[in-house]
């Protein structure tokens, strides 16, 4: 990829890139017979649909727009699930799902008739919490005490009539072996209900597509469980898997302060607006020709474009002193970013790009203050 033709501030997504994962993606699906549908909150960028409809053309979402976004932009009916549904969501989400899961058993008396009413056929299904994930970061834990998702077993002895799927979702960039764990809980806490059901749906969390990950061990689990359980339809929804290191955050050097000896590099970009998952996790990025904090080496913080005092990470080295117009490139920024971004403050929001497998940028999106001054009134 050539940064140099790519404007700044900018999200770029590389398409060989992403199609190496879409392909893996849909090898894992026929080989397991599992279906596996794409998550549209942690990747709403509909410039790149229909790249992604020619490996995948199922979708989940998780609230009416995304639900809304799916039928119009990937032709397609949704699996929707929501925590709490209100009526006229509710009525909403009819025209754009295949399938409805219900948070709660409240809710699912609440609107289940409603949802059988239709005149097309949609499949409702149930949210179970099996109380267990190796999940350790709690802000991504729904399984923890406490927890508002999903029903506990002992608070489900038998199926509300007309159930025909449950769902789960316990797992957050996991590998296999944590799948395999949780389906164990799973079926020792619901195994008498499974038989009941047309279809179960495993969540998100599988990182299929990061190095390292045991492809063959998920194909093999997914068969097992299917041989032991032939009724159903087994369902994965991944969200990460599919932009996985997909694409970067182009950012530029527009000044460089100093203070007790910490030299910030100051960005035209933020960190609370465009990457909020680095102050919310919290984590590092990887920034393309550097490396964490070396004695001896050019050394930086990073600096957001806001005025919130904590809008910065760091450290990070480098083999070259730092100067106004040189570029940061911040690695793997298309997952569970481009969906956080915000506008707070004003400051302008990155470009949306591609960089095209014949190797050329094209650019999908830019913002302005119309974008700005839309979002309030």
């Amino acid at each position: 990829m050539d940064y140099t033709q790519i404007p700044s501030p900018c999200y770029v997504v590389d398409e060989k890139a992403l199609r190496r994962n879409l392909e893996l993606i849909r090898s894992v699906s026929k080989r397991s017979g599992a279906r596996i549908i794409v998550a549209l909150k942690a990747n709403a960028t509909w410039g790149i649909f229909p790249i992604i409809r020619e490996y995948v053309p199922y979708t989940t979402a998780s609230s009416v727009n995304e639900a809304r976004l799916a039928f119009e932009e990937m032709g397609t009916l949704t699996h929707t699930y929501a925590p709490v549904y209100t009526e006229w969501e509710l009525a909403e989400y009819l025209r754009y799902s295949s399938h409805i899961t219900f948070n709660s058993l409240t809710q699912a008396q609440r609107f289940m008739p409603t949802v059988r009413a239709q005149e097309r056929h949609i499949s409702c299904g149930l949210r179970i919490n099996p109380e267990y994930s190796e999940v350790e970061t709690a802000l991504y834990n729904p399984a923890s005490p406490g927890s508002r998702l999903g029903v506990r077993a002992e608070a489900l002895k038998s199926l509300p009539p007309g159930i025909e799927g449950l769902h789960f979702h316990t797992l957050c960039e996991s590998s296999s072996r944590d799948l395999e764990k949780t389906l164990a809980v799973v079926e020792a806490k619901f195994g008498h209900l499974l038989p009941q059901i047309q279809w179960l749906n495993m969540g998100g969390g599988h990182l299929m597509t990061r190095r390292g990950y045991d492809t063959e061990h998920l194909i093999g689990l997914l068969r097992a469980f299917k041989e032991r359980h032939p009724n159903l339809e087994l369902i994965l929804e991944p969200g990460s898997a599919f932009t996985w290191q997909t694409g970067d955050l182009v950012s530029t050097v527009e000044d460089i302060v100093e203070n007790h000896g910490i030299r910030t590099a100051m960005l035209d970009v933020s960190f609370a607006c465009h990457m909020p998952d680095c102050l919310e996790m919290p984590y590092k990025p990887a920034i393309l020709g550097a490396t964490d904090a070396t004695p001896g080496k050019p050394t930086y913080r990073m600096g957001g474009n806001s005025c919130l005092a904590g809008d910065y990470v760091g450290d990070w080295s480098f083999d070259h002193e730092l100067q106004v117009g040189d570029r940061i490139v911040f690695r793997d920024m298309i997952h569970y970013t481009l969906v956080k971004t915000t506008m707070f403050n004003g400051v302008h929001h990155p470009s949306i790009g591609l960089w095209t497998a014949d190797n050329r940028f094209r650019l999908i999106r830019e913002f302005d203050f119309a974008d700005y001054r839309a979002r309030l009134s």
